[in-house]
């Protein structure tokens, strides 16, 4: 018999989240949030701020996080649970209140990123289904919470398949880019602003806080970990792998689209990429545009994922109220969290346009990366043991880490300034 829980004042133990995403599947899940949120949504948005130069601003963006990627992998590493952030911030600093601010953050950000992708795939939507704005959104914030909450194993699987696609569809526009444009490789120094232009350096700038949004992934990576198979080896090569390809990825189809297309075109476009693959072509974009969608709604299934990991991951260690982190017996997800995650996305992508989301997303993620970063250098200055044949990096990274993200944070500001 089990005991009365009442009388003994002993909480029932939680039953596991199911290890089931293999490496690919978890190179998939990073590649899916990172490209769903990223080119598919965001190209023409970095264009209006750097003109011809906005993949430079996908370099910047990537080198920012390669430094905090290598932090978040020692991390988890360390601490290989869900919330990962805020176990980090816990370790580093020894502060409850901290602790709960940093998966606050992540939460928030994840929800505000899964709304800004949720406007992005209703403009694609809207040139295909003569629907309300605002019902397509409803629509597809519902579907995707759904998915979200039918099971890991099966959410990820689904989004593995139409990341595939979304890539290849990615390929098939640079692809068609240097067939229709053989002299377009030529033109590649075209989009590297010279170090002298003093405006296009700050284009550059304002555009790699939107570039940074395109990148987001491996920090929702981390917090699948306990569902990772092996997470101390795939963990650190999946979040390499993804923020590889999907810096490769971003260059190539940013540099296409702005060497083939009038910026004033790519910025006033709501599907950016089925409009660059019809010029590119002459073939209707009916093809890309679903495969555009796909990809958005991937990116929502994925960050909604993330959000309800967060939440479940706070409250098992006490820090929400541990009803969100009751777990599902039939599916083994946690589903109440998920339904708060779904109804607070459907909330913000009713009422915030899509370049206020992406921001305000990247300012709340640079703002955790910074506290993530300092709480390694902290763990590495006070000694602390690590696991053994966890990956490590010297203490120098950390702290390039902080600064970059710091600049990262401040420098648009004081550009705009």
């Amino acid at each position: 018999m089990k005991p009365d829980t009442a009388q003994t004042g002993t909480v029932e133990p939680l039953p596991a989240l199911k290890r089931a995403i293999t490496l690919p599947l978890l190179v998939m899940y990073g590649l899916g949030v990172t490209v769903g949120a990223g080119i598919y949504v965001l190209v023409g948005a970095t264009a209006a701020q750097a003109g011809v130069y906005a993949p430079s601003s996908f370099l910047v963006a990537a080198v920012v996080m390669l430094f905090s990627a290598c932090s978040f992998s020692e991390l988890s590493g360390r601490f290989p649970q869900s919330a990962g952030e805020a176990a980090y911030v816990e370790a580093g600093f020894k502060r409850p209140a901290l602790t709960v601010v940093t998966g606050m953050l992540i939460l928030l950000a994840a929800i505000v990123s899964a709304s800004a992708i949720t406007v992005g795939s209703a403009g694609y939507i809207a040139t295909l289904v003569p629907l309300p704005f605002w019902a397509i959104i409803i629509i597809v914030v519902v579907l995707s919470g759904l998915m979200a909450g039918w099971g890991i194993h099966e959410s990820v699987s689904f989004a593995a398949l139409l990341t595939l696609v979304e890539i290849l569809g990615l390929v098939a526009v640079v692809a068609a880019g240097i067939w229709g444009h053989p002299d377009i490789m030529w033109q590649i120094p075209r989009v590297f602003p010279p170090l002298s232009d003093a405006a296009a350096l700050s284009g550059v700038a304002m555009a790699s806080l939107f570039a940074f949004f395109a990148f987001i992934g491996f920090d929702g990576m981390v917090n699948i970990i306990e569902e990772t198979e092996n997470p101390a080896r795939n963990m650190p090569l999946g979040i390499f792998l993804t923020l590889f390809i999907a810096t490769l990825l971003y260059f190539c189809v940013a540099a296409v689209a702005v060497l083939v297309l009038p910026i004033d075109d790519l910025v006033d476009t709501g599907a950016p990429i089925s409009l660059l693959f019809e010029r590119l072509t002459g073939v209707s974009p009916v093809a890309v545009t679903l495969i555009a969608i796909g990809a958005t709604v991937n990116g929502i299934v994925i960050q909604t994922i993330l959000a309800s990991r967060v939440m479940y991951g706070m409250a098992k260690v006490g820090r929400l109220p541990r009803v969100f982190a009751r777990i599902s017996p039939r599916t083994q997800t946690p589903v109440i969290a998920t339904v708060i995650v779904t109804a607070s996305v459907l909330a913000f992508a009713l009422f915030f346009p899509i370049s206020v989301l992406a921001e305000r997303t990247t300012q709340i993620i640079l703002v955790a990366f910074v506290l993530v970063n300092t709480a390694l250098i902290a763990i590495k200055l006070r000694g602390d043991v690590a696991p053994e044949g966890i990956f490590m990096v010297p203490l120098v990274i950390p702290v390039i880490g902080l600064l970059t993200s710091l600049a990262m944070l401040v420098g648009p500001i004081l550009a705009a300034g």
